[in-house]
């Protein structure tokens, strides 16, 4: 059976389930058998070993020790409740009550997140999380969606997006002509792959594996972590600093959920949230260095750190597009840029 009747199947038994639980309308956080406790239902595309999966548990023990008389919560990793597209939409109705979105689908949602897909916005992590952490720029993109049915409860560090190839390594932007490279399905990633010569190939992240073995793609986009864990490694043998973006994930919660806590409860599931940043972003560099040592040793793989400015200059007409049709986020696209020319001097 093919992973995709896997997964379908997987999902299909999930939302019988939730509907048994939930008497099939009633929202939600649905109660368990013993009707003392609410199931709230966390999935993402992760694997177990993943920084978002590592932080998801922290909120996982944090919620249950708290009020573990009231709620239970089921942390669902890798796909196990369907691709992100299907996690988001079952939050949007409350069939689950947590997931973690990457910026590309929340794009499709809300115009305002665009901003975040901008192929080299940020110039450093530093500056990025120096951005994030400033709610002048983070609370008008993360609100957006309020009306979609969920709201953005904290975001998580995905590092930098880099290109990772099968058989040619990617030094300048013309090494990426003739090649079929998987991206997310956005907008702006198809339009930064036109503008660096590539041929993007927009498909759900859990095809990428075997459209890389299979040879339908030459290539894909993403951090160390992703290529050692999913085993991109095996097959894509050079990694390409190009550092093209560094965009966040966000976790969102469905709105009918979080807006039926209790006052004291919100508070505790507010603290929750946080904690999920905190724990991601202290693994993630650990487990950034883990992949990397893993892809050299074990999987073969050569990293190559070519000059990226040719590769920002050809981006660089995408940030003036997007500003033109935007010009309501030119305050927050210029504060950006101050943190980016603040930590750009803090380097020298």
């Amino acid at each position: 059976m093919k992973n995709k009747t896997k997964k379908s199947l997987l999902l299909l038994v999930f939302c019988i389930s939730v509907c048994m639980a939930s008497g099939c309308g009633k929202g939600s956080g649905s109660t368990d058998n013993k009707g003392e406790r609410k199931i709230i239902y966390v999935g993402h595309n992760q694997p177990a070993d993943h920084p978002t999966n590592l932080g998801m548990l922290a909120f996982e023990e944090y919620i249950e020790k708290e009020l573990g008389d009231k709620y239970d919560v089921q942390v669902f990793p890798n796909e196990l409740l369907g691709s992100q597209t299907d996690m988001v939409q079952l939050t949007q109705t409350g069939a689950i009550d947590i997931c973690v979105a990457s910026n590309a689908i929340m794009e499709t949602f809300s115009p305002a997140f665009t901003l975040f897909n901008l192929p080299y916005l940020f110039t450093s992590v530093d500056a990025f999380y120096a951005a994030m952490e400033d709610e002048s720029i983070t609370e008008p993109i993360f609100s957006s969606t309020d009306g979609a049915g969920f709201s953005v409860v904290t975001w998580l560090d995905l590092g930098t997006r880099n290109f990772y190839t099968v058989s040619r390594a990617i030094e300048k932007p013309e090494d990426l002509r003739g090649l079929k490279i998987r991206v997310q399905q956005s907008a702006t990633n198809v339009e930064m792959m036109k503008r660096l010569g590539g041929s993007a190939t927009p498909m759900g992240f859990g095809d990428v594996y075997t459209a890389l073995q299979s040879n339908i793609i030459d290539g894909a986009e993403n951090s160390e972590i992703v290529l050692t864990a999913n085993g991109h490694g095996e097959v894509c043998k050079y990694f390409s600093y190009d550092m093209h973006q560094i965009t966040p994930d966000s976790v969102i919660v469905n709105n009918k959920f979080l807006e039926g806590l209790p006052e004291e409860d919100r508070e505790t599931f507010e603290k929750g949230f946080a904690l999920i940043n905190q724990v991601e972003r202290e693994n993630w560099d650990v487990s950034v260095a883990e992949a990397k040592k893993r892809a050299e040793t074990e999987q073969m793989v050569q990293f190559i750190y070519p000059d990226t400015k040719p590769f920002q200059e050809l981006c660089s007409p995408i940030h003036e597009e997007y500003l033109k049709s935007n010009p309501e986020k030119q305050p927050i696209y210029d504060k950006i840029q101050e943190y980016n020319t603040y930590y750009a001097a803090e380097s020298k």
